[in-house]
Order: C-alpha cells, then sequence, then structure tokens
C-alpha cells in the first residue's frame, strides 16, 4: 500500500500547480481516469458480447418455444448455443469486476491512519474545504451540510443523481430491446439475469449510498468511474 501512496503522492506533485491543495484530489481523479482506460479493452469486449447475445435472442424465442415443457432442456440448449456462438453471458461483469481492487485500495489508504510505520501524510489533503479521508457524517460536525465541506459533498451528490438518471434512462433503453430471460434460459441460470433485469435500472443510484459512506477519496473514485462508464456505454451501446 507504501506504493500506491507514493503513485497518489507523486501524481499530487505534478499537479500541485494547476490545482493548488486540491490537487490530490485531482490526482485520485486521474487514477481513476487511468484504470478506466486500462479496461475499457474489457468494456469494448462486453459491448460486442452485448450485442451478439441480443443478435441471438430470435433463437432463444424459438429454443423457448422448442422446449417449452422441458426447462432443462431449454437451459442446455441456450448454454450450448452461446458456446457455438462463443458468446459469454458473463463478459459484461468483467469490467467492474477489474475495478474493485482500485477501489478498496483507496478506501483503505485513506482509511489508515499509518502507511508502513508512519503518520499517513494523505489524510491532511483536502478537496477545497472537504479531507480526503472523511465522509460525509463528518462535515455535519464541521459546519454543517451546508457548510464548507458539506457543500462539497452536496455537489457529489447532484453529480451522482444526475449520472445515476442518465444510466437509468439508458439501461432501460438498452434492455427494452431484449426479451424478458425465463428462469429456465440458460442465460438467466448462469448469470441470475431474471433477477437482474428487474433491479439493474435502479442500480447507479446505489452509488449515492457509496459516495454517503466511503471516506472522500474513495468517494471520488466512484464518481469518476460511474460517470465514465456512463459516458462509455452511450458510446459503445449507441
Amino acid at each position: 500500500m507504501s506504493v500506491f501512496a507514493s503513485l497518489v503522492e507523486h501524481l499530487a506533485d505534478l499537479l500541485q500547480p494547476l490545482f493548488g491543495a486540491s490537487a490530490a484530489a485531482a490526482a485520485i481523479v486521474l487514477f481513476t481516469a487511468l484504470v478506466r482506460l486500462l479496461v475499457h479493452p474489457l468494456s469494448r469486449a462486453a459491448a460486442r458480447g452485448q450485442k451478439a447475445r441480443t443478435e441471438l435472442q430470435p433463437r432463444i424465442a424459438e429454443l423457448r418455444r422448442k422446449h417449452a415443457k422441458n426447462p432443462e432442456k431449454l437451459q442446455r440448449a441456450v448454454l450450448e448455443l452461446h458456446a457455438e456462438e462463443k458468446v459469454s453471458p458473463l463478459s459484461g461483469c468483467l469490467p467492474s469486476l477489474c475495478q474493485i481492487p482500485a477501489f478498496f485500495l483507496l478506501y483503505h489508504l485513506f482509511s489508515s491512519s499509518t502507511i508502513g510505520g508512519e503518520a499517513n501524510a494523505l489524510l491532511s489533503h483536502r478537496l477545497l474545504s472537504a479531507p480526503l479521508g472523511g465522509r460525509w457524517a463528518d462535515a455535519f460536525g464541521d459546519g454543517g451540510p451546508l457548510g464548507g465541506a458539506g457543500l462539497v459533498y452536496v455537489a457529489l451528490f447532484a453529480v451522482v443523481a444526475a449520472v445515476a438518471t442518465f444510466s437509468y434512462r439508458l439501461t432501460r433503453r438498452t434492455m427494452a430491446d431484449r426479451p424478458v430471460l425465463s428462469a429456465g434460459d440458460g442465460e438467466a441460470a448462469v448469470s441470475g439475469f431474471g433477477a437482474l433485469t428487474r433491479v439493474m435500472p435502479f442500480m447507479s443510484f446505489f452509488t449515492l449510498v457509496t459516495v454517503a459512506v466511503v471516506p472522500l477519496a474513495a468517494a471520488l473514485y466512484v464518481v469518476t468511474s460511474t460517470t465514465w462508464s456512463a459516458v462509455e456505454r452511450a458510446v459503445l451501446y449507441r
């Protein structure tokens, strides 16, 4: 973790002339963008997989009619179809899974008072009036929800709400092009799409809860990453 702390410090030093006291926050945004660039090939592959699965829907519908009375045979037939066409129902999860380590690194980095036996200097960095190691609840004791730190969170919540609304509409539009999978379908059995179909449009709003409870540094990662995802999906799934 000390190596990662040094990376953030070096990025902050490079950005200091442009962002001043908020250089570390800018470094986190830049780090997030670099992570998303590395994951972008997986996102493109996921988009291709989504389009391929959409193209398979007429054949899956035919299998559903053919094996309507035999769910197990339907499931096997759908799985065989995916294998034959080299389409994985789990490919869309890979971009999110690959980002989890980076998020938890930031979370632990800005939740630890010491790094390598020494005081964590990163905790002294701020985004305007809000400490990067602080949480939304801390803002209530530092000027209240409309104080300096509180207004930083108000701005973050506004960005998250706007991105979540955009993602909600985009997800609804994307999923409208696909028929709802039944519990016996192979894709539903493998990836939980049956239940996920109902929940997915609302998942982007869960980011509001995340931003409220994690350290501000990790919240910046989440806000930047979800904004990137929304723009990326709008481009890749157009």
